[in-house]
This record gives C-alpha cells, sequence and structure tokens, in this order.
C-alpha cells in the first residue's frame, strides 16, 4: 500500500504564506514525478507543480514566482512553500505521486488540505 498524507493547510491572510508537506509511506524515489494539484468546489481538479526525481520543477503560471516545490529524499516528504498568497489560491490542495507500473502510470493521492486566502 502507498499513502501520502498532506499537512500545513489552513487560514492565511492574503500576502501571506503557508507550507504545505506531503509524507510519503515508501521511497518518494518510487515515483518518478511528485505534484501538488489543488480543487475548488464545482471546479476541476488543477496541477498546481511538479518535481521530478532529477529535482527539476515545474509550475502552474499562476503561481510562478511565489511557490516553491521541493523533495527530501531522507525523509520522504515532498513541499510546497506558498507565498504572496492570493484569495484565488483558495482550495483544497493534493499532493499526488506518479509511478510507472506494469509500463502504466500509476497515481497515487492524499486526502487533500484546506487552504483558506482571506482577502
Amino acid at each position: 500500500q502507498v499513502y501520502l498524507v498532506e499537512s500545513g493547510g489552513g487560514l492565511v491572510q492574503s500576502g501571506g504564506s503557508l507550507r504545505l508537506s506531503c509524507a510519503a509511506s515508501r521511497s518518494i524515489k518510487s515515483f518518478y514525478m511528485m505534484n501538488w494539484y489543488r480543487q475548488v468546489p464545482g471546479e476541476q481538479r488543477e496541477w498546481v507543480a511538479g518535481i521530478f526525481t532529477d529535482d527539476s520543477k515545474m509550475y502552474y503560471d499562476s503561481v510562478k514566482g511565489r511557490f516553491t516545490i521541493s523533495k527530501d529524499n531522507v525523509k520522504n516528504t515532498v513541499d510546497l512553500q506558498m507565498d504572496s498568497l492570493k484569495p484565488d489560491d483558495t482550495a483544497v490542495y493534493y499532493c499526488n505521486g506518479k509511478m510507472n507500473v506494469d509500463t502504466r502510470t500509476r497515481d497515487y493521492w492524499g486526502q487533500g488540505t484546506q487552504v483558506t486566502v482571506s482577502s
């Protein structure tokens, strides 16, 4: 079984910061990519940021320069540092891990953590 558990969500004022953390039940080196997604009720889940095994990173345009994704291969955690938060960043944030299983990609998800940014 593979588990991903998020933590660090909460309520913050516009312009503030939060740091989300995702703890994996196995080595994150097992995943070729780790991601953060977010979802607002009634809308589709959207990808926010991703990090590959070689530490290369990608960001959704609206969070570039404000969010930073990082990983710790010893602690098996993936963090998302969120600065200069805006009310539009309010959502449930999900950790995602992508793993190659029998030549297919299998997605693993955490349960989500709420981030609320007040104006």
